[in-house]
């Protein structure tokens, strides 16, 4: 890999300039991290794999008419992406009870427990800010701070939603239980005529998704690696296999 320069690197990704104003390059890595990267290691084929499955998913969002910022694979690790203004805000919809949803409510007022299915899907905002561990956030904080204008948090809450709708039907169809997911929204350098102001931004693979066999109840997520499961990239090959896609591992 030898781009010009380096924009930005993440604990999963990094993101490099090309010759074109407009458009980026975005690395897939192979680092895991969990718990705002107290935990970290680097397993290799992961980069790959969320590669390929964030490029299939967002690729069948785009052809639902979800607008997104990919624009094509490079190769087994980089994405062709439209520069965008991310909004420092982490969208999260449940469609089940788990992680720190359980942590933060479960109690006598709120009887819930890891796995406990949700009436309706729940939207919840985080904070993009390592140093307070992205905390969560309401949409009050959101248009008060002005992170987001009322029209722009209310396309992204419904655009969230309809994401939703989308992703449970993808996975269902090759036998997953979706149960949240975590999405990201940015406002493109270069617009396009017709497009709305935000569009969907970043990846959507297992290392962001909470995803669970249907048949067995297995962890096919980065649950594996939070909980030392083992068994990673043998999980995240699975989702790809199921989805049709080849990815060569070293």
């Amino acid at each position: 890999m030898d781009h010009p320069e380096k924009l930005y690197e993440g604990k999963a990704k990094a993101i490099f300039a090309t010759d074109t104003p407009d458009e980026l390059i975005q690395y897939f890595k192979d680092d895991a991290t969990a718990y705002n990267a107290q935990k970290h290691d680097i397993i290799s084929g992961k980069g790959k794999l969320n590669n390929a499955i964030s490029h299939h998913i967002m690729s069948k969002l785009g052809e639902s008419g979800i607008h997104h910022h990919l624009i094509r694979q490079i190769n087994d690790r980089e994405q062709l992406i439209r520069k965008c203004e991310i909004i420092p805000v982490e969208v999260v919809v449940r469609n089940i009870a788990a992680g720190s949803m359980v942590g933060r409510l479960a109690g006598a007022h709120i009887p819930i427990n890891q796995g406990t299915c949700l009436k309706t899907p729940m939207v919840e905002y985080y904070l993009k800010e390592d140093a307070l561990n992205d905390p969560i956030i309401t949409a009050e904080h959101i248009t008060g701070f002005d992170l987001a204008s009322e029209d722009e948090l209310t396309h992204i809450r419904l655009t969230a939603l309809a994401i939703n709708r989308l992703l449970m039907d993808m996975f269902a169809d090759i036998g997953i239980i979706l149960v949240d997911f975590k999405l990201e929204f940015g406002r493109p350098a270069k617009p396009v005529a017709g497009e709305p102001a935000i569009i969907l931004a970043d990846e959507i693979s297992p290392d962001n998704c909470r995803l669970w066999d249907k048949a067995t109840g297995d962890i096919k997520d980065k649950d594996r690696f939070r909980k030392d499961l083992g068994g990673l990239v043998e999980a995240y090959q699975d989702i790809a296999t199921r989805f049709g896609l080849t990815v060569s591992l070293p």
